[in-house]
């Protein structure tokens, strides 16, 4: 059971976050209060919905703030009023003014999906598997005014697996990452834990992904364009044009087909294939605008491609 004298405030927006909060929760602190971004417009409907933590929040029955930003004193008097010992941000996505991060008696630390200083920024595992990086993991850091640059209180590693997305690697570090949380707290509130500086080497900056880095230039290397295609597995996806409609790529594997980049080399049940700057890829599930991901040979059904067709690469 947790030592329930370390009152904490949580500040966090999607699943990321929401599965530290359960972790919390579950191991028994008191969160006096929990911040997460105001409902946002999402769906076909645009109708305004609640962040995963809110609604984790309120099933469990803790109090939500949503402020638009956190600048001013009346922004701030939320999480003044429950005069937390420490303020624990997961994903939060709202910059922490100075004057939050010295609002907690035992200041604030971030759970953070990278193994700092590599990957600070908003984009770590999309940029880790993007990168081709064979490792990554989490750090929980006291946080400062800088980018992700707080000293480190724990970290643990995680294996980043050849046919990882960052779907499915986005959910074994949420998990680790709340794990490894509660044993910091759990540590904190015993004053059994030392901070240390980040390493000065090694740095990287994980900025955010655009839909813009969606479009598929096949003059890269086959490789290069697998990782992109996982590394952009579920947002925003890998796409290119053909005769003025859009085709999104969502699962493949690398080739040894040889053509002009863009070239369609095969397209049948076994997958659609294109030329790369290098060698080729093999998609093997796809979608057209408007419709939803299939198996190749659906696909083609409906989006007829055949062999020496070109499709478009980057910005063509």
């Amino acid at each position: 059971m947790a030592d329930r004298s370390l009152r904490l405030a949580f500040a966090g927006t999607p699943e990321f976050a929401a599965t530290a909060l359960d972790a919390i929760i579950d191991a028994g602190f008191e969160v006096a209060l929990v911040l997460t971004q105001p409902d946002r417009p999402s769906g076909r409907g645009m109708k305004r919905n609640p962040s995963a933590v809110k609604q984790r929040a309120l099933a469990h029955g803790l109090p939500v703030d949503q402020p638009e930003r956190l600048r001013s004193e009346a922004q701030r008097a939320a999480l003044r009023d429950c005069a937390p010992d420490l303020l624990v941000v997961a994903a939060y996505g709202l910059i922490l003014p100075p004057e939050v991060l010295a609002l907690p008696r035992l200041g604030c630390i971030n759970i953070h999906a990278s193994l700092l200083p590599r990957w600070r920024g908003a984009a770590p595992i999309h940029r880790a598997i993007e990168a081709g990086d064979v490792e990554t993991g989490i750090t929980i850091m006291q946080m400062d005014e800088g980018l992700d640059t707080g000293a480190m209180l724990a970290i643990a590693r995680e294996p980043i697996a050849p046919a990882d997305t960052t779907g499915t690697l986005h959910d074994r570090l949420a998990a680790l990452g709340g794990r490894l949380v509660v044993d910091v707290l759990q540590a904190l509130a015993k004053g059994a834990l030392a901070a240390r500086p980040q390493p000065a080497e090694g740095v990287t900056y994980a900025s955010k992904v655009s839909r813009a880095e969606a479009r598929v230039d096949w003059r890269q290397p086959a490789a290069a364009i697998e990782r992109r295609l996982r590394a952009f597995n579920p947002f925003p996806g890998l796409q290119s044009a053909h005769g003025g409609a859009l085709v999104k790529f969502w699962e493949g594997t690398v080739d040894p087909g040889a053509g002009s980049p863009g070239e369609v080399l095969a397209a049948d049940g076994d997958g659609v294939v294109v030329a790369c700057g290098d060698r080729a890829m093999r998609f093997t599930v796809l979608q057209k605008a408007g419709s939803r991901r299939l198996p190749a040979a659906e696909f083609l059904r409906g989006f007829p491609l055949a062999a020496g067709d070109h499709l478009a690469s980057g910005g063509d």
